[in-house]
């Protein structure tokens, strides 16, 4: 996700500028559901650390404590509000509280992949976070697995950039890890649509064969 005013150009020149600050408040907002391209803020800092205009390793502890905090914030968000707004949400458009209840108890069981390897999902990164909050997931076990994902999600962008960066340049690299991400988000929608439609579809048989 971006804005128009923080293009790929405006995110170098804002991290030449504040450095560290920028990395640390770009991806912290992202988390928050701010439409901010936090994954380009990673990209763009690792690759200045292969640059050597940055530490790497300040702009991991940076990249991971952005992410971590944000998504600390979002699932207290999820916690306190989520479920309220869900829920005139789907009234909106018509679906039914006993089916966001289902949602919710399908959600609780596979929380704790949805917070690890949400990160390097497109769009998942931002919302899973809320949506354990309102799913009710320990905050002990949310921190766990929130914390292993922001490591493992910055450890991979920063140290994808820092190398990569000294082979292809800065805007392809940003542009294969961007289709990377919607391609991940697209097939995961398929693992979990397709059966959802195909038992949707085996119970209207049932019931007109009855």
């Amino acid at each position: 996700m971006s804005l128009e005013f923080v293009s790929l150009e405006n995110i170098q020149d804002i991290a030449h500028e504040y450095g560290y600050w920028a990395i640390f408040l770009g991806i912290l907002l992202e988390n928050l559901g701010i439409p901010l391209p936090g994954e380009t803020v990673t990209l763009v800092g690792g690759f200045l650390a292969g640059s050597d205009e940055l530490n790497y390793w300040l702009v991991l502890s940076d990249a991971t404590a952005g992410a971590v905090i944000g998504g600390t914030f979002g699932y207290w968000i999820g916690r306190i509000g989520g479920w309220s707004l869900l829920v005139k949400l789907a009234g909106v458009f018509r679906i039914s509280e006993a089916k966001i209840v289902n949602i919710k108890e399908q959600f609780s069981e596979n929380a704790a992949k949805a917070v690890f390897f949400g990160r390097f999902f497109a769009l998942l990164r931002i919302f899973s976070a809320p949506l354990a909050g309102i799913a009710e997931m320990p905050f002990g076990k949310f921190m766990m697995y929130n914390l292993a994902g922001a490591t493992a999600w910055a450890s991979v962008m920063v140290t994808l950039a820092f190398f990569a960066g000294k082979i292809i340049s800065l805007e392809q690299l940003v542009t294969w890890v961007s289709q990377f991400a919607l391609l991940a988000l697209l097939l995961l929608l398929a693992l979990i649509l397709i059966p959802l439609w195909l038992e949707s579809r085996q119970v209207k048989e049932v019931r007109s064969e009855e």
